[in-house]
């Protein structure tokens, strides 16, 4: 049979077709979570607006603010707040003809301290509208720091750096001390050695309460930070942050029980409003290329389902076959305890039973446990030691960021994990928890 026949529906056709749809959402930035709203849309953060604005309107003077450490888990506004401080002080400062700045730099795919120091110089001349005169490359990191100084010296007056995801600029490991370290030393110390004119502060910010210990004591003593905590949010400050939102959608399309349902799944996830937001997004999506008229309950869970399958299929993706059996091995333990958690004797006898099965190489129980540590920076598994008593051992206990069954689900997409009975696994788990020790 010929495969030459016209097609029924053109591409064109297939565009503009959504043309004659009537759409559900009307605003999309509002469901963008990194958006900048309206002070009127930040809702539960009260205290910590209140006090980042105390702290940093002191620039409205011509004057340094202090330093500030913001800490707390991830989407609990942390980076929205500080977002919207700069943004209204900028535009103060313009009335009054400060030349303020904020320069907002993601430390999560930094390699090393010299790309810091070219990124934040980059950003800085970017802000400022001029450009860089030192290259990324081949130039010792002393050039950049002074690039970046000259830069900030001639188009400033204050400047404010945001520093997101600190705690993921580790550096070099045959260095002492952390890059993040080395960077808060060298910008708080800036001014005391006059390579700057104009003021500069720090804003650091981690999902890490304890980032500040591993600061060396060289770099805490000249930074001397403010702190601000920020805790999860609970379901009803969920609901309010959604529904604050409420026209990104076009009215009435919205059913009543969605927000409750969406903040619901995001309160369990460790309170992250990122994930409500995206949350409500995906499910508008869903109804909308589904051509239904109301974005309903079905369309949260299914859009759930989608938001957390695709967030571990991003990470499982790119970690290594042994690290894809040790997290597996320990899901499925999570997945059958009341309190979705693993302890590691029971998650590596799983893994020997995993191993064995598919006839692979198999670690030590302590390279096991090292591996599993190690997931902790993809934010799907954290661990606490633990300890049956005095007279017994440690062990860790794992709890996971994600529901253990769509990690499990996920992970049985790689044929060699899927050739082994998940019956099978299940029936294992559950010998070893109830003889676990």
């Amino acid at each position: 049979m010929s495969d030459d026949s016209e097609p029924e529906q053109s591409i064109e056709d297939m565009l503009l077709e959504f043309d004659d749809q009537k759409g559900l959402i009307r605003d999309r930035s509002l469901l963008d979570p990194n958006y900048i709203v309206a002070e009127d849309r930040i809702v539960g953060r009260d205290s910590q607006l209140q006090e980042v604005t105390k702290m940093l309107r002191v620039a409205l003077g011509d004057n340094r603010p202090p330093n500030l450490f913001l800490y707390g888990p991830s989407g609990t506004g942390k980076s929205l707040i500080t977002k919207a401080v700069c943004k209204n002080l900028s535009r103060i400062c313009e009335s009054r003809n400060i030349r303020f700045g904020t320069i907002e730099l993601n430390c999560q795919d930094l390699d090393t301290l010299g790309i810091a120091v070219y990124e934040l110089a980059s950003r800085t001349a970017n802000e400022g509208g001029v450009s860089v005169e030192v290259p990324k490359h081949g130039v010792a990191t002393k050039e950049k720091w002074d690039e970046l100084y000259r830069i900030v010296n001639e188009n400033f007056d204050s400047v404010v750096f945001v520093l997101d995801e600190l705690d993921m600029l580790v550096g070099r490991r045959d260095k002492k001390e952390p890059a993040f370290s080395r960077l808060l030393y060298q910008l708080s110390r800036a001014g005391s050695n006059n390579d700057l004119t104009a003021y500069i502060s720090v804003v650091a910010i981690s999902n890490d309460t304890k980032l500040m210990e591993s600061v060396g004591s060289r770099a805490l003593s000249s930074l001397t930070p403010e702190d601000v905590h920020f805790d999860d949010y609970d379901a009803n400050q969920l609901q309010a942050i959604l529904r604050r939102r409420t026209d990104a959608f076009y009215e009435g399309v919205l059913d009543d029980d969605v927000i409750p349902l969406a903040a619901a799944f995001a309160a369990q996830t460790h309170g992250d409003a990122r994930k409500a937001i995206d949350l409500m997004r995906v499910a508008g999506e869903l109804a909308e290329r589904e051509g239904d008229a109301h974005i309903r309950e079905d369309h949260v869970r299914r859009a759930q389902n989608k938001v957390e399958k695709n967030r571990v299929l991003e990470v499982v993706r790119g970690i290594s076959t042994q690290k894809k059996f040790c997290l597996y091995a320990t899901a499925a333990v999570a997945a059958e305890t009341d309190a979705e958690t693993a302890r590691s004797p029971i998650g590596y006898r799983v893994y020997e039973f995993l191993t064995d099965a598919i006839g692979s190489d198999q670690y030590h129980q302590e390279t096991y446990v090292n591996k599993m540590k190690e997931l902790t920076t993809y934010s799907l598994v954290d661990f606490e030691r633990r300890s049956h008593g005095p007279s017994s051992g440690m062990f860790l206990e794992f709890q996971f960021g994600e529901r253990p069954e769509t990690i499990l689900e996920t992970l049985r997409e790689d044929s060699r994990i899927g050739s082994v009975s998940p019956d099978e696994v299940q029936s294992v788990v559950r010998a070893q928890l109830r003889h676990k020790t």
